[in-house]
């Protein structure tokens, strides 16, 4: 068990470090991270995802629907519960609230998760993979996306017009509302990210088969794609000062402890064993570097 926990975790930490040192010998700036990190995203992370999913049988996709819904509570659940105690509870501006709420509830999945699931479980970790990676775009990223936007706005007016108060922001009207969520949503389905595991789920639907070496050419730089991540993630911790403070610390509790814990509580009582908790817990246990 050991073996195997730091077969996957140590290459991760050796990576991260080597970017950290990267950046300190200035072989690499902090402009280059985001370029790093888009050709993850836009690139390898979705031939990653599209050749892995293609590569899964109608029968394995279905035996998936109860993580589907586990993914789903945990993230978007727990989302909305930081949400509610920043803002309600800790008085939180609605910016910040919505920020921590995402870094406590979503996951590094396309960062980290095929450097970590593929170690573990090999192309069987696609799927997890994407699942996890559509929720998270699909949900919470938007929502954060349009909490920013509203807050932004309601920051900027003069406090006059219908409902405003002295010290009060002014309520964005339910239709901007509406026409800033839908832009956001239209911008992350237009993502590869995004389109690319769907438009793999239709093929294995349909029944269509994609030659092997058709898929084997699409993973080569897919597999670059936890590599490339995770040094870039060094890059960022070089260039940005190291804070541990208790918000840190309670993040981290819930992102690698308390949710991953409920995830294996759930799957557990649908009654599910090996591989399928695994692949939907252990993804969570160390995707935090991305934090």
């Amino acid at each position: 068990m050991l073996a195997t926990v730091l077969g996957a975790v140590l290459p991760m930490v050796v990576t991260v470090l080597l970017g950290f040192v990267a950046a300190w010998h200035h072989d690499f700036g902090p402009k280059d991270a985001p370029i790093l990190n888009r050709m993850v995203l836009v690139y390898a992370v979705p031939l990653a995802l599209f050749a892995g999913t293609v590569t899964t049988s109608r029968a394995q996709l279905s035996q998936d629907i109860p993580l589907v819904i586990a993914l789903c509570v945990a993230i978007i659940g727990l989302y909305g519960a930081i949400l509610l105690l920043c803002r309600w509870a800790l008085r939180l501006p609605m910016n910040i609230s919505a920020l921590a709420a995402l870094t406590a509830a979503a996951p590094a999945v396309p960062f980290v998760g095929p450097a970590i699931l593929g170690d573990l479980f090999g192309s069987a970790s696609a799927i997890p993979i994407a699942i996890a990676s559509l929720v998270i775009n699909l949900t919470v990223v938007p929502a954060t996306l349009l909490l920013l936007s509203l807050s932004a706005a309601e920051g900027d007016s003069p406090g006059k017009g219908l409902g405003a108060q002295p010290g009060n922001a002014v309520v964005s009207r339910p239709g901007s509302q509406l026409s800033i969520l839908t832009a956001k949503l239209g911008e992350t389905i237009k993502e590869p990210i995004v389109w690319a595991p769907v438009l793999g789920f239709l093929f294995v639907l349909a029944g269509l088969r994609i030659p092997q070496i058709i898929v084997h050419s699409l993973s080569m730089l897919g597999q670059a794609s936890g590599g490339v991540a995770l040094f870039a993630s060094g890059i960022v911790l070089a260039a940005a000062p190291i804070k541990v403070n208790r918000r840190v610390l309670s993040a981290v509790f819930l992102k690698i402890v308390l949710q991953p814990a409920l995830v294996l509580l759930a799957m557990r009582w649908l009654g599910y064993r090996n591989p399928i908790v695994n692949e939907g817990c252990s993804r969570r246990r160390f995707h935090a570097c991305r934090s």
